[in-house]
C-alpha cells in the first residue's frame, strides 16, 4: 500500500490500491469494461487464451444471447467450455436475457434452433462441463456482477497472500500461472512432468507441446527480445 503526502493536513495517508480485473483485448470496446472502471476497479487488458475476464483466478466467459445461440450452432462454445476446464472456478455469463429471449419463439425460427435443443445444451453446460451459468440484464448488470464477484473472491481467496504463507510448490505454480492462458491445471501438469521451473524454461517447444498441446506457444516469449 503506497503512502501519499496530503498538502492540506501535512500528513502522510495510505492510498488504497484499486482492485484489478483482467480483461481480454477483444472486450476492449465492450461497455462492460467501461462499466467496471466506473465501479472503481482497475482494468488490465491482456490477450487471454481462455475466457473474457479473469477475477482472482476465476475465468469468466461472456456471451450475449445472440452470441450464445451462434456459438452453439457453430460449436465454438463447446471448444471454449473445454478450455475453461483448466480453471478450477469458471463461470458462463449470458447477457441480455431480458432484452432478447434465449429461447426462440418457435422451432421454425430463422436460426433453425429448437427451444428444446437450447434447454439440452444449457443442461450439458451445467452437468457435463460443470460450468455455472449467470444470466444478466445488460452490460451494466454484467459489470456489477463481476465487481461483486471480485470483492467476494478477494475475501475468500485473497491473491495478496504473502509468500511466506505459500508452500514451495504453490509458489512455483503461482509463477507459471503468470503466463497468459496458463491456469492451475496446466501449471500442475508442467511441474509434474518437468519438476522444476528451470527445466520448463529449458524444454523445447515440442517437449512442452507433448504435455499441454498448442498452449506451449505462450512460452516462446521467454526467448524473445523486449
Amino acid at each position: 500500500m503506497k503512502e501519499i503526502f496530503n498538502i492540506f493536513s501535512g500528513k502522510k495517508i495510505k492510498e488504497i490500491p484499486k482492485r484489478k480485473i483482467i480483461v481480454d483485448f477483444r472486450e476492449k470496446n465492450s461497455l462492460v469494461a467501461s462499466e467496471i472502471v466506473k465501479l472503481g476497479f482497475e482494468v488490465e487488458f491482456q490477450a487471454l487464451k481462455v475466457g473474457d475476464y479473469l477475477v482472482n483466478g476465476i475465468a469468466i466467459e461472456r456471451k450475449t444471447v445472440s452470441d450464445f445461440r451462434g456459438s452453439m450452432v457453430n460449436r465454438r462454445l463447446l471448444r471454449q467450455l473445454e478450455e475453461l476446464q483448466q480453471y478450477q472456478k469458471k463461470i458462463l455469463v449470458i447477457e441480455g436475457i431480458y432484452d432478447k429471449e434465449i429461447y426462440p419463439d418457435n422451432e421454425n425460427n430463422s436460426e433453425g434452433i429448437h427451444p428444446n435443443a437450447i434447454r439440452g445444451f444449457l443442461l450439458s453446460i451445467l452437468l457435463k462441463y460443470n460450468v455455472p451459468i449467470i444470466y444478466t440484464k445488460d452490460s451494466e448488470d454484467t459489470a456489477k456482477f463481476i465487481s461483486v464477484l471480485a470483492k467476494k473472491a478477494e475475501k475468500e481467496n485473497p491473491l495478496n497472500v504473502s509468500k511466506k504463507n505459500l508452500t514451495k510448490s504453490e509458489r512455483m505454480q503461482f509463477i507459471l500461472e503468470g503466463f497468459p492462458g496458463i491456469g492451475p491445471k496446466i501449471a500442475r501438469k508442467l511441474l509434474e512432468k518437468f519438476k522444476t521451473i528451470k527445466n520448463i524454461m529449458n524444454a523445447s517447444e515440442e517437449e512442452i507441446t507433448e504435455v499441454i498441446g498448442k498452449k506451449a506457444e505462450v512460452f516462446k516469449i521467454v526467448s524473445e527480445e523486449f
